[in-house]
C-alpha cells in the first residue's frame, strides 16, 4: 500500500520561561496507509495530543514535519478534520445547525439543496433525526460527540483525527459510539489516528496501535499491528486468538514505562543532590583495547578534548574484553570502549550471570571488521561463502575452528549471521572460539584456528604477512554496522550526570576530529604508539589512509568508509541496531528474547543523553531507526523482532522471558 500520511522525523521542542528548552517529541517517523485506522496510546504527558495537533495542522514541528498525499503540512485544512473530547459545539445552534456550520464553510460551490441533502443524510448517519432541532444543552454528552462526528464526516475529509473522542462517556454510549464509528470507516475507506488511553477501544478500533514512551524526548516504543480482519464485531474481537495478547502485549508496555517514570524520578532527585554546578568527578579511568577503532579516545587524550571539557582521564589498555567487561561491572574503570553488543549483554546478564545495567550513549566507530580465512583454506580454492561451505561438505570429518572475540560483540553476531546466511550452522557445522583480537594472527600461524572475524589493525595483518585472506569485510556483509561503544554502568551515569554529559562531548568532538581524513596521518602516528596499539603503522594503514588490500589477487580497494567514527550519524545510538542485537543474542541462546524488550532497551540506549550532549555542540541530535538491510536480501522490521526472530531458518531454540534489571 502506498503512503497517505507521512511523519517524517518529527521533534516537537517548547521554549521555557526560564530560557530552557522542552522536548516532548523526539525523531517520530510513521507512515499511514489511506484507509488506515492507526491509534496513538501512551502515558499522560507522552505527546499524543501534540503529534495529533501537528498533524492536524494546528501546530507546527520543530524539525522534521508531515505529509499528506505527498503535500507539507503546514496549516489546518477541511481535509483533516479533529474530534475534539469536549465536542466544540456552538451552542446557540442546533444540531442541523452544528453540522451545516462546516458543510455551508466547505462546499460554498454546491447549491442550497445539495448542502442540505449531506447534512440530512450526516444527521441520519449519526442517527440523530429526533434531535434534529435541538441545542447542545438539550443533548446527552454521546449524542454531543455524534454532532461532533457527523460535522467531522460531512465535509468528507481524507483524514479524519480524534482526540480521546469517548473519553468522557459513560460505557454503553462509548460502545455504541466506537460501534458506528467503526461502520462509518468502513463503509466510506475513512483514514483515522486517533488518541487514546483505553486499551480495549485501540484494539477494537485500529489496524495499527503506536505506542509511545514517556516525555521528555517520548518517542514510538512499539508498534503493534492487529490482525483482527473487517468488519468488526465487539464479541468477535474479544473471541480472537489474538486479542489477549495483544491487549496484554499493549498493558506490559504502559507498565513498564510506568516503572520507567518511577526511575526518571529517582535518577533526577539523586542528580540533583549530588552538584548543581561543575562536574562531579574529574578523575576517570577509561578502558581500551588496541584497535584502530580506539582512536577517539586515543585522540581526546592526545589532542586536549578531554582536558577542554575538564576532565583528566587515565586510559587503560586491557587485554581482552572480558577484562573490559569485568572492569566496569567492578567499578574499577568508569567507562569503557566496548563491543557494540556488551552493554546490552551485561544489562541482560548473559551467561547466566547477575544482570548489571549499562547504558550507551554514544557510538564511537561503525564498520572497520572482516572475515579472514587461512591461507589454507586459499589453496583449497575457498574465495568466498558458498566455497566455504562446499569446502565443509567435502570433509565432514573435519571441523573449521574460527574465532570471535567475544561472544557478545558484532564480529560474532555478524560471523555467525554470515555462515547461516550460507547454509552453515555455526554450533554444528564449525567450531567457534573466543580469542583476543591480539591473538589472532598468531594462532592462525600456528593452524590453532582456520579463520576468524575481527577489527583492524589484526585482520589487514594476517593479509601483510601472507597467512590469511579477506573472505567478507563488513562494508559487504552490513555496511553502517555498529562496532564500538562507549560504556557506563547505568549507577555510574546517575551519580555524575555532568561528568557523563562532559565526556560525551569531548568524544564527539575527537570523533569528528578522526573523520577528517586531512587528520588521518597525524592520527595514525598517535594510535601506534607503543602506550597504544604498539604496531607497525604498515598495519593500520589498509582502509584508514589507504586502499584495503584483501589479499586474495585482486586490486586493493579504495574503502572511505571503512573506518568510520563520525560521518553518516555514526555515534548515535541506534534503538533498532540494539533490537537487531536482541535478536542475534537469542537466536544463538547467548540470552533468552526479553519479553520487556522495550524497557531493556530503552535503559540501554541513552539517545537523550546523546541528545543533550549534541545540541550543546550544535550538531544533529537525532539519527535514523530505519530497518536494517543485510547483504542475504533479508530485512529487519523492529516492529516484529519476534517474527523476524522466528523467521530465521538456523538457530537454536529461542526462550521468551522477562529479564528482571
Amino acid at each position: 500500500m502506498t503512503t497517505f500520511v507521512e511523519v517524517d522525523h518529527v521533534d516537537r521542542i517548547f521554549d521555557l520561561p526560564n530560557g530552557g528548552k522542552y522536548i516532548a517529541l523526539k525523531n517520530i517517523e510513521l507512515k499511514i496507509s489511506q484507509g488506515e485506522f492507526v491509534s496513538l496510546i501512551g502515558h499522560s504527558g507522552c505527546g499524543k495530543s501534540t503529534l495529533l495537533n501537528i498533524i492536524a495542522g494546528l501546530d507546527r514541528a520543530s524539525i522534521g514535519g508531515v505529509t499528506l498525499e505527498g503535500k507539507e503540512i503546514r496549516e489546518p485544512s477541511p481535509d483533516r478534520m479533529v474530534v475534539f473530547q469536549n465536542y466544540s459545539l456552538l451552542p446557540w445552534l442546533t444540531v442541523r445547525e452544528n453540522i451545516a456550520l462546516a458543510v455551508d464553510e466547505v462546499y460554498q460551490n454546491k447549491s442550497k439543496r445539495d448542502r442540505l441533502s449531506i447534512i440530512e443524510e450526516h444527521i441520519d448517519m449519526v442517527g440523530l433525526r429526533l434531535a434534529a432541532k435541538k441545542r447542545p444543552s438539550e443533548l446527552s454528552g454521546g449524542m454531543k460527540q455524534r454532532v461532533a462526528i457527523a460535522r467531522a464526516l460531512a465535509i468528507r475529509p481524507k483524514l479524519l483525527l480524534l482526540d480521546e473522542p469517548f473519553g468522557a462517556l459513560d460505557a454503553l454510549t462509548r460502545g455504541s459510539l466506537q460501534e458506528q464509528l467503526m461502520k462509518i470507516c468502513n463503509e466510506h475507506n475513512v483514514t483515522c489516528v486517533m488518541v487514546t488511553h483505553d486499551v480495549d477501544e485501540a484494539l477494537l478500533l485500529s489496524d495499527r496501535i503506536v505506542m509511545l514512551t514517556n516525555g521528555p524526548e517520548a518517542h514510538i516504543g512499539q508498534i503493534l499491528e492487529v490482525p483482527i480482519p473487517r468488519p468488526r464485531q465487539r464479541l468477535e474481537v474479544v473471541n480472537h486468538p489474538s486479542y489477549y495478547n495483544l491487549r496484554n502485549e499493549m498493558i506490559y508496555f504502559l507498565n513498564q514505562q510506568k516503572q520507567a517514570k518511577k526511575r526518571q524520578a529517582q535518577q533526577t532527585a539523586a542528580s540533583v543532590a549530588v552538584s548543581p554546578r561543575g562536574l562531579e568527578k574529574v578523575n576517570l579511568e577509561i578502558g581500551f583495547l588496541p584497535l584502530t577503532d580506539s582512536a577517539p579516545l586515543i585522540v581526546a587524550q592526545e589532542k586536549g578534548f578531554f582536558a577542554q571539557y575538564g576532565l583528566e582521564i587515565t586510559l587503560s589498555r586491557a587485554a581482552n574484553w572480558n577484562e573490559i567487561a569485568k572492569g566496569v561491572a567492578t567499578g574499577s574503570l568508569d567507562a569503557a570502549q566496548m563491543v557494540a553488543g556488551m552493554p546490552l549483554a551485561l544489562t541482560l546478564g548473559a551467561g547466566g550471570k547477575k544482570p548489571i545495567p549499562v547504558v550507551n550513549a554514544l557510538n564511537l566507530s561503525r564498520n572497520a571488521n572482516a572475515i579472514t580465512l587461512s591461507k589454507r583454506l586459499y589453496s583449497e580454492g575457498v574465495r568466498n561463502l558458498a566455497d566455504l561451505k562446499a569446502a565443509i561438505n567435502a570433509t565432514p570429518d573435519q571441523i573449521l575452528t574460527l574465532g570471535v572475540v567475544h561472544p557478545t560483540s558484532m564480529q560474532n553476531l555478524i560471523l555467525r549471521y554470515w555462515l547461516a546466511a550460507g547454509g552453515i550452522n555455526p554450533d554444528i557445522d564449525v567450531s567457534l572460539t573466543a580469542i583476543a583480537p591480539t591473538e589472532m594472527v598468531t594462532q592462525l600461524k600456528a593452524g590453532t584456528i582456520d579463520g576468524y572475524c575481527a577489527g583492524e589493525p589484526w585482520s589487514y595483518m594476517a593479509v601483510h604477512d601472507d597467512v590469511g585472506f579477506i573472505a567478507a569485510t563488513a562494508l559487504e556483509i552490513w555496511s553502517g554496522q555498529p562496532k564500538k561503544v562507549l560504556g557506563v554502568r547505568e549507577e555510574w551515569a546517575q551519580q555524575y550526570p555532568e561528568t557523563y554529559l562532559a565526556l560525551i562531548k569531548a568524544l564527539l568532538e575527537a570523533c569528528k576530529y578522526c573523520d577528517d581524513l586531512r587528520n588521518r596521518e597525524e592520527i595514525l602516528q598517535l594510535i601506534s604508539r607503543p602506550e597504544y596499539l604498539n604496531v607497525n603503522p604498515a598495519y593500520i594503514r589498509p582502509g584508514f589512509t589507504d586502499p584495503y588490500d584483501r589479499g586474495d589477487g585482486t586490486q586493493p580497494q579504495s574503502l572511505t568508509a571503512y573506518n568510520q567514527f563520525y560521518l553518516n550519524k555514526t555515534n548515535y545510538p541506534n534503538r533498532t541496531e540494539i533490537l537487531w542485537m536482541v535478536t542475534q543474542l537469542a537466536r544463538w541462546g547467548l540470552t533468552p528474547f526479553p519479553k520487556n524488550w522495550v524497557e531493556v532497551i530503552e535503559r540501554v540506549c541513552r539517545a537523550d543523553i546523546f541528545g543533550a550532549a549534541a545540541r550543546d555542540l550544535g550538531l544533529l541530535d537525532t539519527g535514523y531507526d530505519d530497518p536494517i538491510h543485510l547483504f542475504d536480501g533479508k530485512t529487519f522490521n523492529p516492529s516484529e523482532p519476534l517474527e523476524y526472530l522466528k523467521g530465521l531458518e538456523i538457530k537454536r531454540d529461542i526462550r521468551i522471558e522477562e529479564v528482571f534489571i
